[in-house]
């Protein structure tokens, strides 16, 4: 079909020209994502989406945003957190330091609730929280750790659904319709930009989480990633995926908590 080789050629022309690696995201999805864009912009064929893409840089950041997924809240899945609470920060007090790595941290709303949970459990100043997405425009928003005041009332639910018991407006201050997250959360927090289709292992873990982000990967994909995973957690490290998602490299990864889908490196 004339249309999937457009889409071959497309995604290939995008790691040629910019470096995102988008050929083993699972067609189908990627796909639909790209249709909607097309039609936004008015595109009637992705030939014509790519000599746009390929010759204008700023019309390929319009296309990653609309084919990056990014659907994210404060303390989403506000039993994972709950869990974190009881059963991997007391793994954590062991360490006099350790290193987290978010990986896929969208515009940051789940990096800020790791960091509150360790605050709260007096971990924050032992932490180093490396947050990475591919997206820059959503790591600006993650940086600058600003959001609509609207969101906050879901935001204060799902807290103390996780647990929380403290005042949930310590954490920020409220202004121009927005909540701005203090420094003192942020200053443990480096946001960078990293591909987890192409870059490599850049440091070493205790605790990794990427949750649902492979989702969204073939199978090939998905076990490159999980292989970058293995080699990037320190022995016995913890690793955290999505709910719908799975850990299937056998023998490098055993069930830590299986129902909420934490793996712990075996060797």
């Amino acid at each position: 079909m004339i249309e999937d080789i457009e889409l071959t050629l497309l995604l290939e022309g995008i790691y040629q020209k910019y470096g995102h690696d988008f050929r083993d995201y699972a067609r189908a999805s990627i796909k639909r994502r790209i249709k909607r864009h097309m039609m936004i912009h008015k595109l009637e064929t992705i030939s014509l989406l790519q000599d746009r893409v390929l010759h204008h840089a700023e019309a390929m950041d319009q296309l990653l945003l609309d084919i990056s997924v990014y659907v994210t809240e404060m303390f989403r899945d506000a039993e994972f957190y709950r869990v974190l609470r009881q059963e991997v920060i007391p793994v954590l007090h062991t360490f006099p330091l350790f290193n987290i790595w978010h990986a896929g941290c969208s515009t940051g709303e789940e990096v800020y609730s790791l960091a509150i949970l360790l605050l709260e459990a007096g971990l924050l100043d032992r932490a180093r929280i490396y947050a990475t997405d591919i997206n820059e425009k959503a790591l600006k928003i993650a940086r600058e750790g600003i959001y609509p005041l609207s969101h906050i009332k879901s935001a204060i639910h799902n807290y103390h659904a996780a647990g929380g018991c403290e005042d949930f407006s310590e954490y920020y201050v409220a202004r121009y319709g927005n909540v701005i997250f203090k420094p003192s959360l942020k200053d443990k927090i480096t946001f960078c930009n990293h591909n987890l289709a192409t870059d490599g292992p850049f440091q070493e873990f205790e605790i990794i989480l990427c949750r649902n982000v492979m989702i969204y990967f073939n199978t090939e994909l998905k076990t490159k990633v999980l292989g970058l995973m293995h080699q990037s957690l320190r022995p016995l490290g913890l690793l955290a995926v999505g709910q719908k998602e799975s850990v299937h490299l056998q023998g490098h990864f055993q069930a830590f908590n299986a129902q909420h889908r934490i793996y712990r490196k075996s060797n």
